[in-house]
This record gives C-alpha cells, sequence and structure tokens, in this order.
C-alpha cells in the first residue's frame, strides 16, 4: 500500500527523530535515515532538501510534541507541589531506556560552531516557550517575579538533565527540586 506525501514525511520524521536522539545529529546520515524509513536515498530528499533542512523539521516536530505534553501537565497550584511534580516528571523522563538527556541541548552542543543553523533557532525557541510555561505556571502559583524564577527553574533542570546523564542518577532532579522551592522562598 502507497504512503501519501504527508505519510511518508511523517515516517521520514519518525525515523530521523529516533536516530538523531540515539546517536548524534551529526553522526546520522542520510542514507541511515532512508533506510530506517524503508525509502530511498532519492525520495528522502524529495521531502527533505538537505539533512540541515530535516534536523530543522525533526527538532521543531519534538518541540511541538513537548510542548503538547507541558500543555497537559497536570500543574498543581500550590508552588512546592508544581516544582516537585515538574521535577518528578524530569526524573521520570530520565529512566526511560536509552535516554540521552534534552535533544534540543544535545543539537546546540553538537552544532556549537555553526552558529547560523536552523536547529539552533528552533532550540532556542522550544527553550523559550518552555521557560513562558513555567513563568506561567509561577505566576498562576502566585510567585514573585516569575519570568526571573522560571529562569532560575530552568538553569537547575539543564544542570540536573546534564548531571543525570553524566552520572545516570536521577537524585539530580530531586536535588534540583529542593534547589527551586530554596530560590523560590528567598525570591
Amino acid at each position: 500500500m502507497r504512503r501519501s506525501r504527508t505519510q511518508t514525511r511523517q515516517c521520514i520524521l519518525d525515523a530521523a527523530y529516533g536516530l538523531f536522539w540515539r546517536q548524534g545529529f551529526l553522526r546520522v546520515s542520510m542514507d541511515d535515515i532512508a533506510a530506517r524509513a524503508h525509502l530511498t536515498k532519492r525520495a528522502l530528499y524529495q521531502h527533505f532538501p538537505s539533512k540541515d533542512d530535516l534536523i530543522a523539521a525533526a527538532l521543531a516536530h519534538s518541540s511541538e510534541l513537548a510542548m503538547e505534553r507541558l500543555r497537559r501537565f497536570r500543574r498543581p497550584t500550590r508552588c512546592d507541589e508544581l516544582i516537585d511534580s515538574f521535577f518528578t516528571e524530569l526524573a521520570d523522563w530520565a529512566v526511560k531506556p536509552r535516554w540521552s538527556g534534552s535533544g534540543f541541548t544535545r543539537v546546540v552542543v553538537e552544532l556549537a560552531d555553526l552558529r547560523g543553523h536552523p536547529a539552533r533557532a528552533i532550540a532556542r525557541q522550544h527553550k523559550t516557550a518552555v521557560e513562558k510555561w513555567l513563568a506561567n505556571a509561577l505566576a498562576a502559583a502566585r510567585i514573585a517575579s516569575p519570568c526571573d524564577r522560571a529562569r532560575e527553574v530552568m538553569l537547575l533542570m539543564e544542570g540536573a538533565m546534564v548531571l543525570m546523564l553524566i552520572h545516570g542518577d536521577r537524585g539530580y532532579a530531586k536535588a534540583a527540586a529542593v534547589a527551586a522551592k530554596s530560590l523560590i522562598q528567598k525570591g
């Protein structure tokens, strides 16, 4: 059965997403993606003119999925419960098989010397959207200076993700939650 253009494009994005997150954005070739999507390389290039375009599209798709998960996230109204829930969710995410950290952070690190790469802009937009979501959640919990506190929590979240990846220890998410609650209480 032939796939529609939309179905083929989604199949490519799914294949690329899986490979990028497991192996890294730069190590995966278009040949790898075509094979994983059960397509010829020519068909792949009909949908995505370059690997850079495919990386950007995969990140944009991933951002949409992540933001949808955040919109469904149960947002307690008490700040300490919100922080605990947020970092517990982060720790639970980190125990998934073959978890390799935040793809948005990883792609920026991999492309650190390519400042104009479109994937860097998508990663920046995604992280900004998460920070805005967090600021709104903190504002709803009546926290003073919610934008400042959201930025601090983002720093703790990024640090926790990196250290969980390095050490394989989910305890960093719990430590980040403790630090976040302390910052918010003092703020």
